[in-house]
């Protein structure tokens, strides 16, 4: 067990903590990184699997993720478009399978004028709060106090519209059911966007990827830090004091002035304290939870929806399957689709074998595409749910109630120890950007800290 002396461990070697590390070693601070994994980016994941290259976690950059594009501007790394080129495809909840262009499901003018005004609803609320405290909003405790669900149908009797609102939400963003989360939590994912509108776009929120993968941004990070990163090194014991830490990893123990946990919140518990987190720390981590997603990969010979005029695009709030996208990699004459099974639809089918589960994910992926979707050359399905470091996807988030009377506590240092992921980020809330954010923003107020001893 080797021992060193640090000015700050950062516990967790994900993009947030890798920007934290970066920018620390840049202000001229000592840093070390201990990391759980044997691989750094956290639930940004690129895996070769049967040959096939594959995003099993984070991937897209959208517009407004200003933090990450100077970032990757930084690290040398470039971006390319998702491919949209074509009609999507609509399936309503009795089966009728639409394509289409425009902004607009296909459904009827009732349920669209409806989807529309909850549309503009969102975001007119959404302007009202401030990403990075949504509980100083003067409504913050009523509307966290009633679900997205049932706020939905307080605001309009279109079951559809209702529906299909909550299926970019719920399934779409938080992977929880729309009754398990609050109406403000809701808002604080629209306003973390700029606005609900950016949300529904899949053509902005969904924009480009990075060259070389997402994980490439950590792993660029990674190598600028060098021996600082120490991989398998699980931090499960954590004792603290006024004047600094000491972090037991397996095979490295750190002594720092500072810490900064930069893990999701789902798995601060996992950490023994010397003494205990105060009282209010230990009750607000076990009121954030993550959500539950099953990212699936298809890869064909060729991207055959293209030449349907399909852009590979689809939704529907009832199948298993609730969205899919053109996954294809950059320069690869294969074709790859990713979709999404969310919430109480991933738990129905991971109640099934994985044979079942496999046939019941692929017809779904016919029902928008085609039936040469049944036969794809590598299939593979991630699952952040049952990783031991990361235990659900995307990102956690607060139960019913739980962001205006928790929230205010997350951003709050115990001592030594500051916190710092995508889970805690206003802007880019639940993204790589928020992620980076959070990474910058830890990182100056623990080098502003370190610079008043």
């Amino acid at each position: 067990m080797a021992t060193i002396d640090r000015d700050v461990v950062i516990i967790g070697a994900g993009p947030s903590g890798l920007t934290a590390a970066h920018a620390l070693q840049q202000a001229g601070r000592t840093v070390a990184v201990l990391e759980a994994r044997n691989r750094v980016g956290g639930r940004t994941w690129t895996d070769e699997v049967e040959g096939a290259t594959l995003e099993l976690g984070g991937q897209w950059i959208s517009p407004d993720q200003t933090g990450l594009y100077e970032l990757i501007g930084e690290l040398g790394i470039d971006t390319y478009p998702r491919y949209r080129e074509g009609a999507g495809v609509f399936i309503a909840a009795d089966g009728t399978r639409t394509e289409y262009t425009g902004d607009d499901f296909p459904i009827g003018p009732e349920a669209i004028e409806q989807t529309n005004r909850l549309i503009a609803e969102m975001d007119r609320l959404a302007a009202e709060i401030d990403p990075d405290r949504p509980w100083e909003h003067p409504r913050a405790r009523e509307l966290d106090t009633i679900s997205f669900h049932h706020w939905l149908r307080g605001q309009s009797d279109n079951e559809e519209a209702c529906t299909n609102i909550g299926l970019f939400i719920a399934g779409g963003m938080l992977t929880k059911p729309a009754h398990a989360f609050s109406a403000l939590q809701a808002l604080l994912m629209a306003a973390s966007a700029g606005s609900f509108s950016n949300l529904v776009d899949e053509d902005f929120i969904l924009d480009r990827r990075i060259v070389g993968t997402m994980q490439g941004v950590s792993k660029a990070l990674a190598e600028r830090l060098g021996d600082a990163v120490h991989l398998e090194n699980p931090v499960l014991r954590l004792q603290w004091h006024d004047g600094g830490v000491t972090a037991h990893g397996s095979t490295v123990t750190v002594n720092a002035k500072r810490a900064i946990l930069a893990v999701p919140p789902n798995l601060y518990s996992r950490i023994s304290y010397d003494p205990p987190m105060p009282r209010r720390q230990h009750v607000t981590h076990q009121h954030q939870s993550m959500g539950l997603v099953i990212k699936v990969h298809a890869v064909y010979p060729t991207p055959f929806w293209r030449d349907k005029g399909l852009s590979g695009t689809g939704f529907s709030p009832s199948r298993n399957v609730q969205e899919v996208y053109d996954n294809t990699m950059l320069d690869d004459p294969r074709g790859t689709l990713v979709g999404f099974v969310s919430d109480e639809k991933a738990d129905a089918l991971y109640a099934l074998g994985d044979k079942a589960r496999r046939e019941a994910i692929l017809a779904d992926l016919a029902a928008f595409l085609g039936d040469e979707a049944l036969e794809p050359e590598v299939y593979f399905e991630s699952d952040f749910g049952a990783e031991e470091w990361t235990r659900g996807a995307y990102a956690t988030s607060y139960d019913l109630g739980g962001l205006h009377r928790f929230g205010p506590e997350q951003h709050e240092p115990v001592g030594p120890i500051y916190f710092s992921s995508s889970d805690l980020a206003g802007e880019g809330y639940q993204h790589v950007d928020g992620a980076v954010r959070m990474g910058k923003r830890t990182a100056a107020r623990v080098d502003a800290a370190l610079s008043e001893r």
